[in-house]
């Protein structure tokens, strides 16, 4: 994994957990020594995140990051180049989430925002392990996508609705 894949994977991390993460906890995770988490959590600060040091461990308080929510229809065929479109572009998939008729909205966390971890989850999905949360729906489900900025989200939602992804408006 590369440096900044690293700190992408960090921030993602540290977004995702309830509590603090220690540095001894983040090295074991990533695979490297605590000194080079020092190192990222610095960069991190220095990028504008703002992530404190407790007795406990590392805590995130706020991204400089963006987050839209995009409405999007495709069957199965197209869940991986959907997501394949989102991460080569620079954007997280935070998170998917449906409108049930009975239920209300269902979330299940996501957090990929690499190929390799598009390719796992397609992995998953193939293996007969699940299927994908949209299926309740027809095919329509949301994501939230996070992205250092507005115009890479732009960019994100421009090239899905060219592909077809986005939902029609209503």
């Amino acid at each position: 994994m590369k440096a900044d894949e690293r700190r992408k994977a960090i921030v993602n991390h540290l977004l995702t957990v309830q509590n603090a993460v220690s540095g001894t906890a983040l090295s074991e995770k990533f695979k490297v020594s605590r000194q080079i988490i020092v190192q990222d959590i610095a960069i991190l600060k220095g990028l504008g995140y703002e992530i404190l040091s407790t007795h406990s461990g590392y805590v995130i308080q706020s991204v400089p990051l963006k987050e839209r929510v995009l409405k999007l229809w495709h069957t199965t065929e197209g869940t991986e180049e959907e997501l394949n479109t989102i991460v080569r572009l620079g954007g997280t998939v935070v998170d998917v989430f449906v409108w049930h008729k009975v239920y209300g909205k269902i979330t299940a966390p996501l957090n990929i925002f690499s190929e390799l971890q598009v390719r796992q989850f397609m992995e998953g999905v193939r293996s007969g392990k699940s299927t994908e949360l949209m299926h309740i729906t027809g095919g329509y489900h949301y994501h939230t996508v996070r992205a250092e900025s507005a115009e890479v989200l732009d960019e994100i939602e421009e090239t899905l609705r060219k592909k077809g992804f986005l939902a029609p408006e209503i």
